[in-house]
């Protein structure tokens, strides 16, 4: 990949521009090879990359997003395809309402942009599913254009390395976004390549709870580190509690409607006897008002939602 310059838009210091530079060179050397940033990924894989990496990690979506590509290569392939299809496919990672909602996409992208993912952020963001953060990174990634793409993991590293914070807050803020802003070079292709790297370093070195900070190209100027790095332990813990919890037990039902030939008569299954009824009746019906399950003809009887 050639280097990228550092020209950066009004505003950004020396400082700003050599901290690029450094996220820049350690990029040359420590990118992970996905296949979503390679040249022939299509811009409806990358979309498809970024929904699924919303809230999972890369070694959990790597195998699934290529069984996906492979299934339906174009937003027409998977709008020819039934919801249940879809979910079924989606698998183990989590959240399968996003498989619904991807697919919901599809069909508004052959319905309203000729199969095609729009060049356009107001148009990206009036899709099914797609926000600000999604809409900026296909932007970028697919279509190298200028975008601020702001995840977890670039917060961090900018609120570190910048303002000496060790944890982003819950909420992204206006001072946020204009720091980040002011730091995405000029040029579409140094500001994919900056948005990526800057990602990378946050998922890969600057980490949550774990930083490496002795392999970080910033250590040298950042502000967290030359304070201490303290705050961690401090720091409210956010992974959710997850086994017993509704969410679960809405997985567990997923994936027992995902692996039957037809439907299933859920209260009382075997499977779920350990769960509570009024929690499995509960999370059952959650999964119905999201539109993933529905009764399949009987009145105890369920299976995925066709859409």
């Amino acid at each position: 990949m050639p280097r990228a310059s550092t020209e950066n838009p009004a505003g950004a210091s020396a400082l700003d521009r050599e901290r690029v530079s450094q996220v820049l060179e350690w990029f040359e050397e420590a990118a992970r090879d996905l296949p979503w940033r390679r040249d022939d990924c299509t811009s409806w894989g990358v979309l498809v990359s970024e929904v699924m990496l919303q809230q999972t990690p890369v070694v959990r979506v790597e195998p699934v997003w290529r069984e996906w590509m492979a299934r339906w290569p174009s937003p027409a392939d998977l709008a020819a395809a039934s919801q249940a299809d879809a979910i079924r496919a989606w698998g183990r990672l989590g959240y399968p309402r996003r498989a619904a909602r991807l697919r919901e996409c599809a069909v508004a992208l052959v319905r309203d942009h000729d199969g095609q993912v729009p060049v356009d952020y107001d148009a990206l963001v009036a899709l099914p599913g797609i926000g600000d953060y999604t809409a900026s990174a296909v932007l970028a990634f697919a279509f190298g254009e200028r975008a601020v793409v702001l995840d977890t993991n670039v917060r961090r590293v900018i609120g570190r390395a910048w303002n000496g914070i060790p944890l982003p807050a819950a909420h992204l803020t206006k001072p946020e976004r204009e720091l980040a802003a002011r730091l995405v070079p000029d040029s579409g292709e140094d500001a994919a390549r900056w948005n990526a790297a800057v990602m990378e370093l946050g998922a890969l070195v600057c980490t949550a709870r774990a930083p490496r900070c002795e392999e970080c190209p910033l250590a040298g100027s950042c502000e967290w580190l030359a304070a201490g790095a303290t705050g961690l332990d401090e720091a409210p813990r956010r992974t959710q509690a997850w086994h017993g919890t509704d969410r679960q037990v809405r997985g567990r039902i997923m994936a027992l409607l995902r692996e039957a030939d037809g439907g299933v008569v859920v209260l009382g299954h075997p499977s779920l006897a350990d769960v509570e009824g009024e929690q499995l009746e509960r999370a059952l019906a959650s999964l119905q008002a999201d539109g993933l399950v529905a009764r399949a003809g009987e009145t105890d009887v369920y299976a995925l939602h066709d859409g």
